[in-house]
């Protein structure tokens, strides 16, 4: 243990404080036990390492380990919490727990055995805490890790940081809201650079083609480790797997025929909509069905979204719809904060209030004439009125 304790001390103290995720001041750090899950790349280990070295600047003993450390080679979990919690230790931050054999076994006999000793933790976003083969759904409080917000992407690149506004405030007060954000950058510019790149905080290190291999790279590995680790596939499943990915990216938004695509992957129906599920949790793709439709596993989705518009360019060299673009982004934007359906008459269904058109800036609004708690969300605008409003705003609730 002590050498995990002088890897753990050396990387804390040298984590840079930096620019903080939105996640890590809405975290309930008081609680015992904390599930932080998010798709690979979005920043989910320096959450952790962050708010580790904040801890140790309190005079906390703290431990941080990554749970393919060679140290778990030889060494169990469950020991290593027990000596911890003898010398005095008091957090325990786990990085990447699904790398862990029986991990949600040990973590439960840590939360049981152990109660002076608080746990953190991270998972790939494809994990079922609540269904793992211990019951932790009354021990640990999940937290979920968004990729990068519009409005964080612009805080990185530029130092400039902007107010976070909620739904509701965006649609009542957008012209004033886009007038404080006219007022410290250029929107429409960071925007279309969001678009790019700017959906994981690895875009700093990275030029655009690297970004790009890199998020392809990302891609690869969430299918044939992080996938294959929890559902332990065979091989010609995950080739199929990424043949979906391709087949969905070349063709998005993606209406969705279950006996074609079926046919053209060379799965069961059973298999496909399984295998979809899966992407959508590994945060791959976006499911959106209309509203008061059944959800579950076996459910035919109405659409099919690449999960964000960095992996719509990266699949296609930069070559992406800017039509699907948008709608990628708003759907991205809002799904992890409110109910997205797609609406009868327009684009989406927010919280099954309001409704919403995704267009360009010379879209008209025939769509939502006659509808209460329409609006039109347009490209390349800097101000909207009435109930116009610039797209780029929705980037800015988190």
């Amino acid at each position: 243990m002590e050498s995990l304790l002088v890897k753990s001390n050396r990387k804390l103290s040298g984590v840079n404080g930096g620019i903080e995720r939105y996640l890590l001041n809405r975290i309930n750090w008081e609680t015992r036990m904390i599930s932080i899950q998010g798709a690979r790349g979005s920043g989910k280990t320096t959450v952790l390492l962050q708010q580790g070295k904040k801890l140790l600047q309190q005079g906390k003993k703290v431990l941080y380990a990554s749970m393919d450390d060679l140290f778990f080679l030889s060494n169990n979990l469950i020991e290593l919490a027990e000596k911890f919690e003898q010398i005095g230790g008091e957090i325990l931050l786990l990085d990447e727990v699904h790398k862990y054999p029986n991990w949600s076994r040990e973590i439960k006999l840590i939360y049981d055995d152990l109660p002076n000793l608080k746990v953190v933790f991270t998972s790939s976003s494809i994990l079922e805490v609540y269904k793992s083969e211990s019951d932790l759904s009354r021990r640990v409080l999940n937290y979920d890790l968004n990729e990068l917000s519009l409005r964080e992407f612009i805080q990185l690149k530029s130092g400039i940081e902007l107010q976070k506004f909620t739904l509701t405030e965006i649609l009542e007060n957008h012209v004033s809201i886009a007038s404080d954000v006219v007022s410290k950058v250029k929107p429409i510019y960071y925007f279309e650079e969001y678009l790019k790149y700017g959906a994981y905080p690895y875009f700093i290190e990275e030029e655009t083609e690297d970004y790009y291999q890199k998020l392809r790279n990302t891609i690869n590995l969430i299918i044939d480790v992080d996938v294959n680790a929890i559902e332990n596939l065979d091989y010609s499943l995950l080739v199929k797997l990424k043949k979906l990915i391709y087949m969905i990216s070349i063709n998005v938004p993606f209406t969705v025929n279950v006996s074609k695509m079926s046919e053209i992957i060379g799965v069961s129906r059973p298999t496909l909509l399984h295998a979809l599920f899966l992407l959508e949790k590994a945060r791959i793709i976006a499911l959106v069905n209309k509203p008061n439709k059944g959800i579950g596993i076996l459910t035919k989705p109405e659409k099919i979204y690449l999960n964000n518009t960095n992996i719509a360019n990266a699949l296609t060299d930069g070559v992406s719809d800017v039509g699907t673009s948008r709608e990628t982004f708003f759907v991205n934007q809002l799904k992890g904060l409110h109910q997205v359906n797609l609406s009868e008459s327009a684009d989406f269904l927010i919280d099954q209030k309001y409704t919403f058109e995704i267009g360009g800036k010379n879209k008209k609004k025939k769509q939502i004439v006659g509808l209460e708690n329409a609006y039109i969300a347009k490209d390349s605008i800097e101000f909207g009125t009435g109930n116009v409003i610039p797209l780029y705003l929705f980037g800015l609730m988190y």
